[in-house]
């Protein structure tokens, strides 16, 4: 039996390691569900989600060139596809809508130029230095400290 991507089998897990499971496909070919593809969500340790000889459905999701079997268990289980969301009633154009909340709406303001930019940078950037030297140097005793 050839094993294709996309194909929706049934297999039992032989052996559970810190990073997946193997499962026997039939035919008596392995492959791997990373611990990634177990389930929706985020899986600490897979033996809370399976057991050696569990019997689970699996996809496949990749074969290698060297015989290496990627398999899922999160991609084999049909979810109902997500409904439509509804049309807006607001016919008005995005541009067009009442803002809310939005009083520094600066969009419209002239553009800044490079070195408008880069100087408000340099002040803001030596401003942030010199209180971080401030605050470190009185902590640790360095130059200029006050003793007491």
């Amino acid at each position: 039996m050839s094993i294709e991507v996309g194909s929706k089998l049934q297999g039992k897990v032989t052996g559970i390691t810190n990073f997946g499971a193997f499962v026997e496909l039939p035919g008596g070919s392995t492959g791997l569900v990373h611990i990634s593809e177990v389930a929706d969500n985020y899986v600490k340790d897979i033996n809370d989600h399976l057991k050696v000889g569990d019997m689970v459905e699996v996809k496949v999701i990749n074969v290698e060139k060297d015989g290496k079997i990627g398999l899922s268990i999160k991609k084999a289980v049909d979810r109902p596809e997500r409904p439509a969301r509804p049309e807006r009633s607001d016919s008005k154009p995005y541009s067009q809508r009442p803002r809310h909340g939005r009083q520094n709406d600066n969009r419209h303001a002239r553009p800044e130029n490079f070195e408008t930019k880069m100087a408000k940078f340099l002040k803001d950037s030596e401003d942030r230095l010199s209180s971080l030297k401030r605050n470190t140097e009185s902590k640790r005793g360095g130059r200029g400290a006050k003793r007491g």
